[in-house]
């Protein structure tokens, strides 16, 4: 894998999955590029970094899924994001399709995470409280939160009772500002939004997204797949941003987009 802007000639070892032990150093000089702008962070407001996937034409899935796009590069980089953060942010739609799971750390670089816990938290939004399809998702020491609505169902809410910790953010609908501050009331500072495209949507529509870490696979799909970004509102606002790097890997382009300092 090479960096190829800004041009620096740099080159990172793929490795194909973590480990413990000594971070080799394509690991390390990865950190220092996605964690040189991961901040500041403020009492009230984290850094929301999303991350994504699409094919050339701006597909953001293959079959439903978004794995089906990825290389062992973008996969290297998923690993080491999941490995910066304090908590993982995701829609209950793309944690059906994907089936999710709790994040463990012999799935993440734990060198990276000093001073943090052994493994990044899970946050999952949903209004309708239904997890059919990822019944990994609440097989953890580390109960899962789960964000929803005032008005969730208090059937299914009852199920959940000591099987995630529940946080109520919006009405009838939940509401992205208030569920990132109820993350920050929690201690979490830096927050890894990975879909889905309504979800991210959501969060761009609200000023939300400090950055977006964009893979762009080499596949020409086709089909009636969405885009990663998602939205009800024809004029919803732009947010402007800064191409902090890309790196290159066999066709594929690991990009890096900050919000520029007010």
């Amino acid at each position: 894998m090479r960096q190829i802007f800004p041009v620096t000639g740099q080159e990172l070892e793929v490795l194909p999955a973590a480990g413990g032990g000594p971070l080799p150093r394509s690991i390390s000089q990865l950190a220092a590029l996605y964690g040189n702008e991961a901040g500041p962070t403020t009492a009230d407001r984290p850094w929301l970094r999303a991350n994504m996937i699409s094919s050339v034409d701006g597909a953001s899935a293959l079959s439903g899924r978004s794995g089906g796009l990825g290389g062992p590069a973008d996969r290297m980089v998923f690993t080491l994001l999941r490995s910066l953060a304090d908590v993982i942010l995701v829609g209950a739609g793309t944690a059906r399709e994907e089936h999710y799971g709790p994040v463990t750390p012999d799935r993440i670089w734990t060198g990276l995470r000093v001073g943090k816990p052994p493994a990044p938290a899970l946050a999952v939004v949903s209004r309708s409280l239904d997890f059919d399809g990822c019944p990994r998702l609440f097989d953890s020491s580390l109960p899962p939160i789960v964000i929803t609505t005032a008005k969730a169902h208090p059937g299914r809410l009852g199920a959940l009772d000591r099987r995630a910790r529940i946080v109520r953010a919006g009405h009838d609908r939940v509401n992205v500002d208030e569920a990132v501050t109820a993350l920050a009331d929690l201690g979490y500072r830096q927050i890894l939004a990975e879909g889905g495209p309504h979800l991210l949507g959501q969060l761009a529509e609200a000023g939300l997204v400090d950055e977006l870490c964009l893979t762009i696979s080499p596949v020409l799909s086709g089909g009636t797949a969405g885009r990663v970004v998602a939205s009800f509102d024809e004029k919803a606002a732009t947010t402007p941003l800064r191409l902090a790097h890309v790196l290159a890997d066999k066709g594929f382009l690991m990009t890096r987009y900050v919000r520029p300092a007010d």
